[in-house]
């Protein structure tokens, strides 16, 4: 009996259509709305977003996306298609690859209906994010299954909700380390996406943030802590470049506040400079393409201020991209791993 083609859809956060005032307005409007991103009551979400982050930010982020815009547009589309066709051409006929974004465009919704269509019975839901977190994963798979319910499409369901312990994800993550022989810098740092405090003690109650210890072991709440999963990632990493302890640290980038997850990575870095490290090499194990928060966030902003305070190279390593070892990674995990939904 002929088994019928099993749907994966990659979901990645997103990005504006384009690089203009009125394109990133939209996308920031959706995407700051989501009660996930921003988890305060709504009446206050709707006033702080609408009618003071985003006509305030907008016109600043649209310059910054206008920096990170290229001759193919969006890093984070045309890698993401890139990796859609030669995750394609690895899996064959018996599989349909689609790229989606939670926020702006290739839509969820529209893609979902687009695999309905194709008849699929089977749906892989892969959010592109390593370690897990409500404002990425959680509203990702809860956004499908929204969209699945509202058209009626009741496919066979495979979810996988992190794979930042997985072989083949810190391999090819090593694999562009190397590239730049970490062991010629001062020091590595591996800098993760910050989130708010409160979003990471909702996921382990009666443990706070500064609490954790994750930053020595895996504790016990590890499975569900972004935190935890931040630091186990880098442990791997480390093991696997026979990093020592000294030789790099954990920090976390992208912050609104001063109430996120610390150490920040910017005054980390300034820090690292005071104390004598003139070169540093910047890992981002939380993304997987190149992006704003690695390529003008890392790669321009911190080494901008890096320079300026007297420091000697600070060198970004490149996301995974559409790497071959990133597309036997997503291989793995796509038919070896086991439903985590």
């Amino acid at each position: 009996m002929e088994t019928k083609k099993t749907a994966v859809l990659l979901i990645n956060v997103g990005t504006p259509d384009e690089p203009k005032v009125k394109a990133v307005r939209r996308y920031l409007t959706q995407f700051l709305n989501d009660k996930y991103v921003i988890d305060i009551p709504w009446i206050w979400r709707k006033i702080l977003v609408n009618l003071i982050i985003v006509p305030f930010r907008a016109p600043k982020s649209t310059k910054l996306y206008q920096q990170l815009w290229t001759e193919k547009g969006s890093p984070l589309i045309f890698h993401g298609n890139e990796l859609v066709e030669k995750l394609q051409e690895k899996l064959g006929e018996g599989y349909g690859i689609f790229l989606s974004m939670r926020y702006g465009n290739p839509s969820i919704k529209r893609v979902i209906s687009t695999i309905k269509k194709e008849g699929c019975e089977k749906l892989v839901i892969l959010p592109l994010y390593p370690q897990n977190a409500l404002s990425t994963t959680k509203t990702s798979i809860e956004y499908v299954h929204k969209q699945l319910k509202k058209i009626g499409y009741h496919p066979e369901i495979k979810t996988i909700t992190s794979f930042y312990n997985h072989p083949k994800f810190i391999e090819a993550f090593v694999s562009q380390i190397k590239k730049h022989k970490p062991e010629t810098y001062g020091h590595v740092i591996f800098s993760y996406h910050g989130l708010p405090n409160r979003q990471v003690e909702k996921l382990h109650p009666g443990i706070t943030s500064d609490s954790c210890n994750c930053h020595t072991v895996f504790p016990a709440h590890g499975q569900h802590c972004y935190k935890a999963q931040c630091y186990e990632t880098t442990r791997l990493l480390a093991s696997s470049l026979k990093l020592k302890k000294g030789q790099y640290s954990v920090s976390f980038q992208s912050r609104l506040s001063r109430n996120w997850l610390t150490p920040f990575t910017d005054e980390n870095i300034l820090g690292l400079l005071r104390s004598g490290k003139k070169s540093i090499l910047v890992v981002a194990p939380a993304f997987v393409a190149d992006c704003l928060e690695t390529t003008i966030e890392i790669g321009y902003e911190y080494k901008e201020d890096f320079l300026a305070e007297g420091g000697e190279k600070l060198q970004l390593v490149n996301s995974l991209n559409s790497e071959n070892s990133w597309v036997e990674a997503l291989e793995q995990l796509i038919k070896k791993s086991p439903s985590n939904e």
